[in-house]
Order: structure tokens, then C-alpha cells, then sequence
């Protein structure tokens, strides 16, 4: 299985639902190809209490360590404490997505290395 391949990706994100955190949003692989056709790893979140464009990839290529990017937004967000409550729950769940996601690459390349 190639190393973030758009499969191995979706695998790694069934895995990572099977675990039971609660997702408001969505969440998704997105098919990215690097500049020699390699696959680089995106994936897409859709955050349900704000609409700002978010997603995870590696920091860079063949680094077994994850960030999450969240895109400039062209107006200001306003929430209440419940509205933002929620919103620091589903940034929590990005958090551990992006833990989940650095381990298993650090895995697979432990893997790949023997």
C-alpha cells in the first residue's frame, strides 16, 4: 500500500471513525498529487461551527509529522460560549486526527525502514 496514497488515507480515517469521537463536521480524503505524481497526503475538514477552510497534510514531503492549516477568512467569526464551546470540541477531534494520522505515518516508515 503506498504511503499516503488517497486508499491508505481512507483507510487510516475509517480507522480513526472506528474510534468514536464525534465528528460534526466532515471530514475527507482529498486527492492531491505532488509535482512528480506522487501523492502527498490532504485531508479535508468541514468544521459544522465555523466556515473556514481547514486541512491537514504533512509538513512536508516524506515527514512522518502532521499540521493543520486554516485558511485566512474574510470575515470574523462571532460566537457565544455554547458556539464556541462546540467549535473547541471539533478542533479538539482535528486534534487527535492530526496525533492519529503523525502516528501511523511514523509507523508505516518504521515499517518501510526494516
Amino acid at each position: 500500500m503506498p504511503f499516503r496514497s488517497q486508499q491508505t488515507l481512507e483507510l487510516w480515517l475509517e480507522e480513526f471513525r472506528s474510534l468514536g469521537y464525534t465528528i460534526a463536521g466532515t471530514i475527507k480524503v482529498m486527492q492531491q498529487d505532488g509535482g512528480d505524481g506522487d501523492d502527498t497526503g490532504l485531508v479535508g475538514v468541514r468544521l459544522a461551527n465555523a466556515e473556514t477552510v481547514t486541512y491537514v497534510q504533512p509538513e512536508a514531503p516524506y515527514s512522518p509529522k502532521w499540521v493543520v492549516t486554516m485558511e485566512a477568512r474574510e470575515q470574523p467569526v462571532v460566537l457565544d460560549s455554547v458556539e464556541l464551546l462546540n467549535l473547541a470540541a471539533e478542533l479538539s477531534v482535528v486534534s487527535a486526527l492530526c496525533a492519529f494520522l503523525q502516528a501511523k505515518s511514523a509507523a508505516y516508515l518504521d515499517r518501510d525502514t526494516v
